[in-house]
């Protein structure tokens, strides 16, 4: 493509020579420079693209837009100022890899919890249909049929998203949209077709100024509806009732909603716990969802109605969900050889815990243990109330390491005897001597729940072999049964 017609209605004087110059490609990483790139400067978290303007036209790169003036910015190539780097990139890949946006069907789904899950719900109703479809995410990507790791971020940068919509051959594209994306313009320039939000708590708030600047970031998905497109909200939250009020003033978007009561796909729960989702029309429909909790019946009712709004039958859906068999490191359960049960999930918001600990209760635990950590250098302010809702809701709460980042182990490890200051809680810093410890600790009818990795791999080293929290229950389980089989 032209540089010039990358650049027309980005840049507002775009010199004439700029019609003669031909890019092969875009970045915004000098080391991936080839000839005849351009290479887009950024002024990072961390880094500061500008500083590598040089090596990027060493490498080949054809032209560099930045974000800093052109008169600080000496290049032997042509340059060229705009004020925010990240939109530009967002911009250009777009026009670059999907000028037009292709023929596909998109859905993003936001919100603080329940993204993941929903997300695959989605994704095993829409293939049980006969449908294709890609899926971008924090477990893995999947694009035409091909399983691919996930970036570190939930929502991947601008350029690759755009790369990887150009390469996917699939009806119908999914992903995951954190805060970070929306106001990172990391999705700039994405029409969705579908909106989903799910919930809000109190999440990220080292990074946003408050809840309100959070719950406002989420809510510009919407404003990224193609002309008619549709809103799914769940309304069983404040946030939620928020962004369907902020919804009805809008002509152009088709709402629909979920929840408990008044909503046009409504949640039924018995007292003998026999669930069912029911449309607004009167349509009733017996639910018998292979995972468990009550938040799971809220991602399926918000992955039921995206699917009806995509024109498939009650019943297909009805029929997927009701095989669907979850997802990795969400609510992942393992029984021991004696009878206690392990489950295994990502929850880290009080919310979260609470969905998980109230669910570990209803499906008949005599005790609960539970065990979670703090990211380091992460939202501080949520921390507390982790550790009230753990408390409260469960038997004993193991307070162990997460992932540290820049902060230390002595500090996390002074924090966590802090928060466990009324000593009705256990802190162990070991996160697999914490797993064995409660394994050796529980007893038939027993849960013990490990929240706030999921199926991620450790960053630090422990004491037992393991690189995941699964792996490391297999371990203490395999222990277990060496000890039973020992002891006749």
């Amino acid at each position: 493509m032209k540089l010039n017609q990358l650049l027309e209605d980005l840049i507002n004087e775009i010199p004439a020579e700029a019609g003669l110059i031909h890019i092969h490609g875009i970045t915004n990483d000098s080391r991936a420079v080839s000839k005849g790139d351009l290479f887009v400067a950024i002024s990072g978290y961390a880094m500061d693209g500008h500083q590598y303007i040089q090596a990027a036209v060493e490498a080949g790169a054809a032209a560099v837009v930045g974000e800093k003036d052109g008169k600080e910015i000496s290049a032997d190539v042509p340059y060229f100022h705009v004020k925010e780097g990240r939109k530009a990139l967002a911009q250009l890949a777009k026009r670059y890899y999907n000028p037009a946006q292709e023929n596909k069907t998109i859905i993003g789904i936001t919100g603080t919890n329940g993204k993941t899950t929903t997300s695959f719900m989605l994704k095993h109703i829409l293939e049980k249909a006969g449908k294709t479809c890609s899926l971008f995410g924090s477990v893995y990507n999947i694009i035409n049929g091909e399983k691919q790791a996930s970036t570190v971020n939930t929502t991947m940068d601008a350029l690759a998203l755009q790369k990887a919509l150009h390469k996917s051959e699939d009806e119908y594209v999914i992903m995951e949209v954190s805060s970070h994306a929306l106001s990172q313009y990391r999705v700039e320039g994405i029409e969705y077709d579908i909106a989903i939000f799910t919930n809000l708590d109190h999440e990220h708030l080292d990074y946003h100024k408050n809840i309100e600047d959070y719950f406002l970031t989420k809510a510009r998905l919407f404003k990224m509806l193609k002309p008619d497109g549709n809103a799914i909200v769940h309304i069983d939250n404040q946030w939620g009732r928020r962004v369907a009020d902020m919804l009805l003033k809008q002509e152009r978007i088709q709402l629909s909603t979920t929840g408990m009561r008044n909503a046009d796909v409504c949640i039924q729960i018995s007292r003998e716990k026999e669930t069912a989702l029911m449309e607004k029309s009167g349509l009733h429909f017996p639910l018998v969802l292979p995972i468990m909790g009550a938040h799971n019946l809220q991602n399926a009712a918000l992955a039921y109605q995206a699917a009806r709004t995509l024109g498939l039958t009650p019943l297909e859906i009805i029929h997927a969900l009701n095989n669907f068999e979850g997802v990795p490191g969400r609510f992942e359960v393992q029984k021991l050889p004696n009878g206690a049960t392990f489950v295994i999930d990502y929850a880290h918001t009080g919310e979260a815990f609470g969905h998980c600990l109230k669910t570990a209760r209803e499906m008949g635990a005599r005790r609960v243990i539970h065990i979670f950590g703090f990211r380091g250098d992460r939202d501080k302010s949520k921390r507390k109330k982790m550790v009230e809702t753990s408390m409260l809701l469960s038997d004993l709460s193991i307070l162990t390491l997460d992932d540290l980042h820049s902060e230390s182990q002595a500090e996390m490890a002074t924090m966590l005897h802090r928060l466990n200051a009324s000593n009705k809680g256990k802190v162990i810093l070991d996160r697999t001597r914490a797993i064995e410890y409660a394994c050796r600790h529980a007893e038939a009818g027993d849960w013990i729940l490990i929240t706030g990795k999921g199926d991620e791999k450790y960053h630090l080293s422990y004491e037992l072999p393991t690189s995941t929290d699964k792996e490391t229950v297999e371990y203490v389980i395999g222990e277990q049964e060496e000890r039973v089989l020992a002891n006749g």
